[in-house]
């Protein structure tokens, strides 16, 4: 922490002089990602991080002074004045640019009022901006996550302080100088706030660099449709306007619900709010299920009638404009009955509802104003017990998830699976069990960390890890039908190093991931010693879990895939085996076919490809030529022929 003093105003230099305009743009190139990154994270983090990144853009590329002016103008105007003495390897251009950002970026901090007309940097930037995707830089560890969430609880000159010193490498008191020419009423106060010099080196990470960005996209569907839509428009207002004239017509209080079209009283009661099913809060502690029908609704909107009956409108009858997904195997239709209230609440920049009607959980969630973008989200959950049931996904926002939490879930932390000795980082979940917002996994093609939450409730620890849908998937270890929580280091270790090969599984409506080590094969030519595992990806409708068998290579962080199938029962309890084969060429050069059964083969043959040869044992390495194509099978203890995994 700075030991701070007030700045003495009747000796303080004098402001950066305003260079010619050529001068502050050279500055604006070549510091450009420098001074987005410092407007980044003096911005306020409630902006959101991919209004945070236009803003910073927009914000450093404002910098540039009006007018033209030469360096003889900028002189006269101090009228004879000597600016004072800066730093040598601080040139004034750059200075006076980044005193702009700064002033700006803080300015965009400041609550909008009735009172005062709001200052430009306090809007939405006109420019930049991308139409159909959000952006924001890449996430990073625990570290940072940590680091982020500091940060928000400080002010925006707070902020400044931090960035001053850990990113500009200002001292003293040039820090307290910069926030005073800032305009910050109290500069000492600010400098305080700074923090812990040893967290300096994360401001310079990735996940606060504003110029390396990953995008997503935001509403392919409803773009879709609105294009469809615009050749109607004209006729479109036209009708909507006769309707609203009508007495008793027009859009009634059901949102974004399409025109009703039957009348059934069956139908008719389960879409009354005021038949909503509402679990007793303890009723999970004496109920013979322990599974989401014994969670009690929660959030602060769950005696909101209005939006009860507009979620309930919209999934029994979703108009044109409703963003509705589900996943495999999951009916969308409207609910059977009553429904179960779960949660009600604004969650980030929404409005969300959890439902439960025995089959399915669905998520109603519509903007915190108007009901323009309602989105409608279904996943199957059928046979949830206290293990799958732990928890659902509330929010998406920037690459952030937040959970909601099982009412037995007594303490939640952060995990991440490619870093198994790193401790976790615990977090505090809301009364009503929303949790903070953390870093989602990794996408695919960029997996250099991959967060689970560890969830501890009646008396176990659990892993679940973000799929890309309403039920997070339990992640376990074992032999097939020994599955268990993932706790021990070894079993650790082992996601580690397949972690990265969950994104062939994302969006497949996974319920339970389980990995196993079936076997260790000594390779040839004393190369150290392999290891083959199997992940299989059990799904709610249980006629699509999807298995790969990876084979790990001593010296090498990741696994590769083996083989893979989808449908096979093959690496589950109905068939607890696995074979599967490789081609490995070792440190001097040769190639090998490798192959590894579980403990069930007796024998391993293999043929083909100019390749023949066979080995008693669960193990087989033969030489062949590079790129051979081979047949590979084998015998189970009991004689019967058995194939490899595909």
């Amino acid at each position: 922490m700075l030991n701070v003093t007030a700045p003495d105003t009747a000796t303080r230099p004098l402001s950066p002089v305003p260079p010619d305009v050529e001068q502050a743009e050279a500055a604006i190139v070549e510091h450009y990602p420098r001074l987005v990154r410092l407007a980044y994270l003096v911005l306020p983090p409630t902006l959101g991080r991919n209004r945070r990144v236009l803003t910073a853009h927009s914000l450093v590329q404002r910098a540039l002074p009006r007018g033209r002016r030469d360096s003889g103008a900028a002189a006269a105007a101090v009228r004879g004045g000597v600016p004072g003495q800066r730093d040598g390897a601080e040139d004034s251009g750059y200075a006076y640019v980044r005193l702009r950002v700064l002033r700006a970026a803080l300015e965009a901090g400041v609550p909008l009022t009735f009172r005062a007309l709001p200052r430009r940097a306090q809007l939405p930037p006109v420019l930049p901006q991308v139409w159909g995707l959000r952006l924001f830089p890449r996430s990073g560890g625990a570290e940072e996550l940590a680091l982020d969430q500091w940060l928000a609880t400080l002010d925006g000159p707070g902020r400044a302080a931090c960035v001053l010193r850990a990113l500009e490498r200002l001292s003293e008191p040039e820090v307290l100088r910069v926030l005073d020419e800032a305009g910050v009423p109290d500069p000492a106060g600010a400098a305080r706030e700074s923090g812990d010099p040893a967290n300096d080196a994360l401001f310079a990470s990735p996940e606060f660099d504003p110029c390396v960005l990953q995008a997503r996209p935001t509403d392919l569907l409803r773009r879709r449709r609105l294009g469809r839509a615009a050749l109607a428009a004209g006729a479109a207002l036209a009708v909507c306007g006769a309707l609203l004239a009508l007495p008793g017509g027009g859009w009634g209080s059901d949102g974004a619900a399409a025109p009703l079209y039957a009348r059934n009283a069956a139908a008719e009661q389960a879409l009354d709010p005021a038949k909503l099913v509402r679990a007793a809060p303890t009723l999970w502690r004496t109920s013979s299920r322990t599974d989401f029908s014994t969670w009690p609704a929660r959030g602060d909107r769950a005696g909101d009638t209005e939006l009860l009956r507009r979620a309930l409108a919209v999934w029994a009858r979703p108009g044109p404009t409703v963003v509705t997904s589900a996943t495999a195997g999951t009916p969308a239709g409207p609910p059977m009955g009553p429904a179960q209230l779960l949660f009600a609440g604004a969650v980030d920049q929404a409005v969300v509802v959890l439902m439960y009607d025995g089959l399915r959980v669905v998520r109603y969630a519509e903007p915190r104003t108007g009901t323009a973008g309602a989105a409608l989200d279904f996943a199957r959950t059928d046979g949830a017990s206290a293990e799958t049931a732990t928890a659902l996904v509330l929010s998406r926002v920037d690459g952030n998830v937040r959970y909601l939490t099982a009412p037995w879930v007594t303490g939640t932390a952060l995990r991440d699976l490619l870093k198994p000795a790193a401790p976790v980082v615990a977090l505090k979940p809301t009364p009503d069990g929303v949790t903070p917002p953390v870093a989602g996994p990794a996408p695919a093609g960029s997996c250099t960390s991959w967060n689970a939450l560890a969830v501890t409730g009646d008396g176990a620890t659990r892993l679940i890890t973000d799929l890309g849908e309403l039920t997070p998937a339990r992640l376990t270890s074992g032999a097939p039908g020994a599955e268990r929580d993932v706790t021990e280091a070894a079993e650790l270790g082992d996601w580690s190093r397949i972690a990265c090969l969950l994104p062939a599984v994302r969006s497949h409506g996974v319920r339970t991931v389980n990995a196993w080590t079936y076997a260790k094969q000594p390779l040839p030519e004393g190369d150290g010693t392999a290891a083959w595992l199997c992940t299989r990806a059990e799904t709610w409708q249980g006629a699509a879990d999807r298995v790969q068998a990876q084979f790990l290579a001593p010296g090498t962080a990741m696994a590769a895939q083996a083989a893979r199938s989808e449908g096979s029962a093959a690496c589950g309890p109905r068939e607890p085996r696995v074979l599967a084969g490789v081609l490995w060429k070792s440190r001097a050069g040769q190639w090998y076919v490798l192959a590894a059964g579980s403990a069930q083969f007796a024998s391993l043959s293999v043929s083909g490809g100019g390749v023949s040869g066979s080995a008693n044992g669960n193990r087989l390495a033969v030489k062949a030529p590079a790129g051979a194509q081979v047949d590979l099978s084998g015998r189970l203890t009991d004689g019967t022929k058995a194939g490899v995994l595909r």
